[in-house]
């Protein structure tokens, strides 16, 4: 299958503040603005070679985001760096339940959880993200469905509880998917889009995502160029257009 991941959405109810946000943290820029949505990318250096995408919506957050990012941080002294940057720009500390746990869980301006991590091995070569987190009830399942529509290959796996893909660069973020019992209630804040490349046939693309568990998503809305699926735990996502 050759769709690949490409971006990171996230529902904001003020696009180009939660924009601005990302951009002060993770230190990249605002690349594109138009029609409401803003679009912030990582330089080539940083190995990230998605956009994070901010759409406006009128809905509010309700509930703890399925997907989340995690940054990364080489020492603890940079760990508490990012922490208080984050603080500065006008995020806040989250009390989830983690207890005393080396990493810091934080929210950003519309309340978005992300964690700042302590040094870890796995994470040293990836940029400012760490790894993109979802949930899920059985991650082994999620993973294969992910590592099918994206091209990533499984790297890790840890028992029943976590397994991670990486790009087939190994730069950028890992794509990992955590064993959460939570139950999926409403429509995803955050969700992830993929597309075929430039020149596929793009029915012949979302045909393929189906077989390979997906299934199609009916949001309502006016008549879109790219299709709403969901994954094997009803995660929405989308089939863009190739590119």
């Amino acid at each position: 299958m050759n769709t690949r991941l490409v971006n990171v959405v996230i529902d904001a109810a003020r696009p180009r503040v939660l924009a601005d946000f990302w951009a002060a943290l993770l230190g990249w820029h605002v690349a594109v603005e138009e029609s409401g949505e803003v679009d912030v990318r990582a330089p080539e250096t940083d190995g990230w070679d998605l956009d994070l995408v901010f759409v406006p919506v009128p809905e509010p957050k309700v509930g703890k985001n399925r997907i989340h990012l995690d940054l990364a941080s080489t020492t603890l002294a940079h760990q508490a760096e990012l922490v208080a940057r984050a603080l500065e720009l006008g995020g806040r500390r989250v009390d989830l339940g983690q207890g005393a746990v080396p990493w810091v869980v934080l929210a950003d301006p519309e309340g978005n959880e992300f964690c700042v991590l302590e040094p870890r091995d796995r994470y040293a070569e990836t940029g400012a993200v760490a790894s993109i987190l979802v949930d899920a009830h059985d991650p082994a399942v999620l993973a294969d469905f992910w590592a099918r529509v994206t091209g990533r290959p499984i790297e890790v796996r840890e028992g029943e509880v976590l397994v991670g893909l990486r790009a087939p660069s190994g730069r950028g973020p890992w794509l990992e998917f955590l064993r959460n019992d939570d139950v999926k209630r409403v429509k995803n804040r955050v969700h992830l889009d993929i597309a075929p490349p430039a020149g596929a046939d793009h029915a012949a693309a979302v045909t393929e995502v189906i077989a390979a568990g997906a299934a199609s998503a009916d949001l309502g809305g006016p008549a879109l160029p790219w299709r709403v699926l969901t994954d094997p735990e009803g995660n929405e996502f989308c089939v863009l257009t190739p590119r």
